[in-house]
């Protein structure tokens, strides 16, 4: 193993961040790893972190090699090229890459944006019309794209037929449906028998314990929490 500076190390965002899915998805890769907690709206967006992500966006990670990935589709695809043999992801050119790809594109876009009316009407103190119009759009784009995942679903126990990393993915973002009271994920029963089977993972529940600050047991790889200054630190000393 690596020396622990050495470690790749996920800056992900609290709450309710979509860096979850990454966080499963290295703990099913078995990589070692490291985390910093990142507090969404605040630290996300200083100066700090903007040296890490210039957009002020989670995730993002920091590679053993010290070289910086922004965006969950690039960091997903990256922890997978690193653990073929977990069976997470694909060798890029096969025709598995591309569906896994495709997959993950559509929950990065489609069904990731579908609930940003939604975000916007809680982050923006939206009130009255302008409020109940974003609501009433936001949750019609959540139900339309659940019902576009369960087709692509198609009775399947997994997204692409076996665990991915599409499926860590999927969850990370799947729970905003809970939190904004969207949709019942009873009425897609393909999703909702998945997203209850990844709820009893021990990978999922590591992640939800991590990112609630409660004793969390890891299955996988992690190897500690580090600060945000100790990690540009890490990175000037890599520059």
């Amino acid at each position: 193993m690596p020396a622990t500076s050495e470690l790749p190390i996920l800056f992900y965002g609290v709450p309710e961040g979509c860096s979850l899915g990454s966080i499963v998805a290295l703990e099913w890769s078995g990589i070692p790893y490291r985390l910093c907690r990142i507090e969404m709206p605040e630290v996300v967006s200083g100066p700090a972190y903007r040296r890490i992500n210039p957009v002020g966006e989670t995730p993002s990670l920091r590679t053993a090699q010290g070289e910086l990935i922004s965006e969950s589709l690039a960091i997903l695809n990256h922890i997978g090229a690193g653990a073929l043999a977990s069976g997470l992801a694909f060798p890029q050119g096969s025709p598995e890459f591309d569906r896994l790809n495709a997959m993950l594109a559509f929950l990065n876009t489609s069904f990731f944006n579908a609930f940003s009316p939604l975000w916007y009407t809680l982050e923006h103190g939206s009130a009255g019309a302008e409020k109940s119009a974003l609501t009433a759009y936001g949750k019609a784009m959540v139900a339309k794209t659940h019902t576009q995942l369960e087709a692509l679903l198609d009775g399947q126990e997994w997204l692409l037929g076996r665990r991915t990393l599409a499926d860590a993915y999927f969850f990370g973002v799947a729970r905003w449906a809970d939190f904004h009271q969207a949709v019942d994920r009873r009425d897609y029963p393909g999703l909702h028998r998945l997203f209850e089977k990844l709820k009893d993972d021990a990978a999922v529940r590591f992640a939800l314990a991590v990112e609630h600050e409660e004793e969390a047991q890891s299955s996988g790889g992690f190897a500690g929490q580090v600060g945000l200054e100790e990690a540009l630190a890490m990175l000037q000393a890599v520059a």
